[in-house]
């Protein structure tokens, strides 16, 4: 049975007061990261449009998820996860192939927003209360993983499906800060294996199959990354100033202006700084989804699509497309608004705080 407290309960003042601690913190660390973006850009003539804009476009769909969840918590993501689809379907400049179709330059953009919209469709279908609402919003979830196999994109058909299985396995968890963590896990892996794929550090067998999968040229363009923020620990090279500095993207017959990863990217042209800037706002999106008063099903589901467009950026150029950066923010937001009716359509859930 849900538990709920009522409005005016100590319990419910202190935990809107940490969510307004876990706001203020946000607010700050993208604060942060515009005001290094800028200042790198200052110190190495660099370009910090990309990431300004990259940081409103995140910060602007956090506020609108907020709002629409608040109002509309069955409703709004389940819009979201009809748009995301639509947007895939209808807009072909989304992704960012066929220059390097395998594995995830064609569908890095398109396996962010299709998990995004994967995720909102879940987390909608356990805020619903009527069981024929629910069950229509798991057939729009199943509809979007069909979509990302009609397109062709098997990235997008992974991500997909271990969204859905996360959120079905969501509904058995009581307490939502192990499987927070589990989910953490995903794209710190995934970080770094890349980086040891970069640095030679791992074994013959699998960084061949690892290089052949990726391809030779991303990983070319990952190491020429690596020595820059080898060589320019601090400040990097500038933001927008990767392919300037790149035997790789100098080589390659199409215009080459990133390393096709976020982290590399980061670490390339804004120094380890940005790198731990961009990790605390991974960290931050984790607390607020861990302090959020939505039920734990809708946390984790949304906690999982997250963590697994985060694994796609380091992969790929999925940052690179402002629909990925507003997707995740409306998600986020959507996760950790406050509806103004209490939710009855989830059960087996517990307060934040208490798992």
């Amino acid at each position: 049975m849900t538990a709920y407290v009522a409005r005016g309960h100590p319990g419910v003042d202190a935990g809107n007061e940490r969510r307004n601690v876990s706001d203020v913190v946000g607010v700050m660390v993208l604060g942060a990261c515009a005001t290094w973006a800028l200042v790198t850009g200052a110190l190495c003539e660099g370009r910090p449009e990309g990431v300004l804009l990259a940081v409103l476009a995140v910060a602007a769909g956090y506020a609108c998820g907020r709002i629409a969840g608040a109002l509309l918590p069955v409703a709004a993501p389940g819009a979201g996860a009809l748009a995301g689809a639509a947007v895939v379907v209808i807009v072909p400049g989304l992704t960012a192939g066929p220059r390097f179709d395998p594995p995830l330059g064609h569908v890095g953009a398109t396996a962010a927003v299709l998990t995004l919209a994967e995720g909102a469709a879940c987390c909608a279908a356990w805020a619903a209360s009527a069981p024929a609402l629910r069950l229509g919003l798991r057939v729009l979830a199943v509809a979007v993983a069909g979509t990302a196999a009609v397109l062709g994109s098997e990235s997008a058909v992974v991500c997909c499906a271990g969204v859905l299985l996360a959120s079905l396995a969501a509904g058995r968890l009581r307490h939502r800060g192990a499987g927070l963590a589990g989910l953490a896990l995903v794209p710190v892996l995934v970080a770094g294996v890349s980086w040891a794929l970069a640095a030679h550090a791992l074994p013959g067998g699998p960084a061949r199959v690892l290089a052949d999968w990726l391809t030779a040229h991303r990983t070319g363009l990952w190491r020429d990354a690596l020595r820059l923020a080898h060589h320019h620990p601090v400040l990097g090279v500038g933001p927008g100033r990767f392919a300037e500095f790149s035997p790789t993207a100098a080589r390659s017959p199409q215009p080459e202006g990133t390393p096709h990863s976020a982290l590399f990217q980061q670490a390339a042209e804004q120094g380890l700084v940005g790198v731990v800037l961009q990790a605390a706002a991974c960290l931050w999106v984790g607390h607020a989804l861990w302090r959020s008063a939505r039920p734990t099903p809708v946390v984790l589901t949304a906690g999982a699509a997250l963590a697994a467009v985060a694994s796609v950026a380091v992969l790929g150029d999925a940052l690179s497309f402002t629909a990925v950066s507003v997707g995740a923010g409306l998600l986020a937001g959507a996760a950790t608004a406050r509806p103004l009716a209490e939710e009855t359509g989830v059960t087996g859930t517990t307060w934040p705080g208490t798992g």
